[in-house]
């Protein structure tokens, strides 16, 4: 499933160490948002590294699961870095 996570952390220390967490198993692709295609397990994975990182009565954070519908229909505009590319699908550019 595609996976879509943006954050807004108040505190330097805990934005990096979730940044670092989450760029494990998402893709960058702006400072406070990652993507990435994941199993259900990796997806819980992201709620975990979350909630370890981040304290929630202070940060937000949004998680988006898209459908491949909903990811066709993303447009990127300006500098984007590499797109999340679905496992076994070529990228079309």
């Amino acid at each position: 499933m595609y996976v879509l996570v943006a954050y807004d952390i108040v505190d330097d220390r805990r934005r990096t160490r979730l940044a670092d967490r989450l760029s494990e198993i998402l893709h960058r692709i702006q400072k406070s948002v990652f993507e990435g295609y994941l199993e259900p397990a990796q997806v819980q994975e992201v709620y975990d590294r979350i909630q370890d990182e981040a304290n929630l009565s202070e940060d937000s954070v949004l998680i988006l699961r898209l459908c491949r519908g909903c990811r066709a229909s993303a447009e990127y505009l300006g500098v984007c870095r590499e797109l999340a590319v679905e496992p076994g699908h070529d990228e079309v550019i």
